[in-house]
């Protein structure tokens, strides 16, 4: 019988070996804060590989299946549609997860706390990473906010359990905690499109914030922000993070409400890239298309016989554009409704990134200040204006 010892060691062998744990503290972290006292007996896991089909697991009816996916690189839904569905099902939107443990410790190590530091932490979800935390910095050194009170719960008892104790809030995450503040890190486990202000204002000056940034665009990047001695907060992007956004910053899922009804009045053309291009060229084209085209959010529909449709969607109006893509075809029909000719917009930001010589995602970053956000390239001295 293979014992949680091992299941613990063969994870931690897999992250070395595929370079996402490079810390040996975290290693230590991953025997210390073993992660099934934070997984539920019966959820849906996805493990953290493109384009794979996620499955259920129950501790009872199948103990195997639930030791490997917990002790696998899954992605692990314990919350659908805040509560009202069935996270066994797999079937509606995750409002809360167990993320994979590849990017849990990415994530981990990016933030790299010192010893006595202080740690905001946005999203308390299972409470496996502040357990982590907890045990890098002791209970005084973590504070978790999470806007779900059951959840929050949940994560209290996961923690006593693991013989954790630290400070647990039930609260909007997109105001910090200022009672608590300066902090020396603020780690994020949602999306967000803008920073909110209040995570700058509660890290000290010097102090880092690692998030994941979601424009809308793309999946989602992981940021590394320094924070500054005029207030403001800087960093450059460092890699992939999808994440579940920030409650306050939710965006609709999928394509556009009254797509079919508006179809008709749509203006039809010919797409001068290949769709693709814009979706899964580059991380750094993603970047580029989010900060020239703002607002923009895209959605992708994959079809059987191996078509596919992507879609250009305004996030504040009702403007669309989609793209369609068919086998064995080269011409490639695009729709555009509303005021925006998103596609067009779209095209040219791509064009533009290819002009400035297809920087990678690492190029890029961000500047928050009070009430401003600017992505920029190559430093802040050049940011990227639409």
């Amino acid at each position: 019988m293979t014992t949680t010892e091992e299941r613990v060691e063969a994870l931690a062998e897999l992250l070395v070996a595929t370079g996402r744990l490079t810390d040996p503290i975290w290693r230590e972290g991953l025997r210390a804060v073993p992660r099934h006292l934070f997984t539920p007996e019966t959820a849906w896991a996805v493990p953290d590989r493109p384009r794979y089909e996620g499955f259920a697991i129950d501790r009872r009816a199948d103990p195997v299946t639930w030791w490997n996916a917990v002790y696998s690189d899954s992605a692990i839904a314990i919350q659908l549609d805040d509560g009202a569905g069935d996270p066994v099902s797999g079937s509606g939107t995750w409002t809360s997860s167990c993320s994979a443990p590849g990017i849990v410790v990415t994530f981990l190590q990016e933030l790299s706390p010192f010893d006595h530091h202080r740690v905001l932490e946005i999203g308390t979800g299972t409470g496996w990473t502040a357990g982590l935390l907890t045990w890098r910095l002791g209970p005084d050194g973590v504070t978790s906010v999470e806007i779900d009170r059951t959840l929050s719960a949940r994560a209290a008892g996961n923690l006593a359990t693991a013989g954790l104790s630290p400070r647990l809030l039930v609260g909007d995450g997109a105001a910090g905690h200022a009672d608590g503040a300066p902090y020396d890190r603020v780690h994020a486990t949602c999306g967000v499109a803008r920073v909110p202000y209040a995570w700058v204002e509660q890290c000290r000056p010097g102090g880092g914030m690692v998030l994941p940034w979601s424009p809308g665009w793309g999946i989602g990047h992981l940021a590394h922000l320094a924070v500054t001695g005029d207030g403001t907060a800087v960093g450059a992007l460092k890699g992939p993070a999808g994440f579940m956004m920030l409650r306050s910053q939710r965006r609709p899922f999928g394509g556009p409400g009254h797509a079919v009804e508006q179809r008709a009045k749509a203006d039809l053309s010919t797409a001068r890239l290949d769709p693709r291009s814009v979706i899964a060229q580059s991380p750094g084209a993603e970047v580029a298309i989010a900060a020239l085209v703002p607002g923009v959010r895209s959605h992708l529909e994959a079809a059987p016989d191996g078509s596919y449709r992507i879609w250009a969607i305004d996030n504040q109006g009702d403007s669309w554009a989609c793209a369609d893509l068919e086998p064995g075809r080269t011409d490639h029909a695009v729709r555009q409704y509303g005021a925006r000719r998103l596609w067009d917009e779209v095209e040219d930001a791509y064009l533009q990134w290819v002009t400035w010589g297809s920087p990678p995602r690492e190029r890029f970053g961000l500047t928050v200040g009070e009430t401003t956000q600017q992505i920029w390239l190559d430093g802040p001295t050049r940011p990227i204006t639409p």
